[in-house]
């Protein structure tokens, strides 16, 4: 088992950035892709960010190329959402999950370990 623990969310301005981290433990975080996905109310989960083994390969969701970056330190079991020029649209529950695949995926059931989420929500 792998436990995820994000932090880092909140209320913030249009335009403003956050920087979301998701802290693991219990298996090998070097051994896994990680992603950050998004559940607005009434929507469904949706991919936001992944990020390869190495850190070398990343991949985003075109509402956020641009202005999200994922980036993970292997040393201390952490993945990062840093997220910049916030827009109202972007106000959802933020997940992390863990993949033990070596792929680069993007669908949500891919995915065998889930954080529990970190509210971000973006004023106007």
């Amino acid at each position: 088992q792998m436990q995820l623990v994000e932090s880092g969310g909140g209320l913030v301005q249009a335009g403003g950035s956050l920087r979301l981290s998701c802290a693991t433990s219990g298996r090998t975080f070097s051994s896994h892709v990680m992603g950050w996905f998004r559940q607005a109310p009434g929507k469904e989960r949706e991919f936001v960010a992944a990020i390869s083994w190495s850190g070398g390969y990343t991949y985003y969701a075109d509402s956020v190329k641009g202005r999200f970056t994922i980036s993970r330190d292997n040393a201390k079991s952490t993945v990062y959402l840093q997220m910049n020029s916030l827009k109202p649209e972007d106000t959802a529950v933020y997940y992390c999950a863990a993949d033990q695949n070596a792929i680069v995926r993007a669908f949500p059931r891919a995915y065998d370990y889930w954080g529990q989420g970190t509210q971000v929500t973006v004023s106007s």
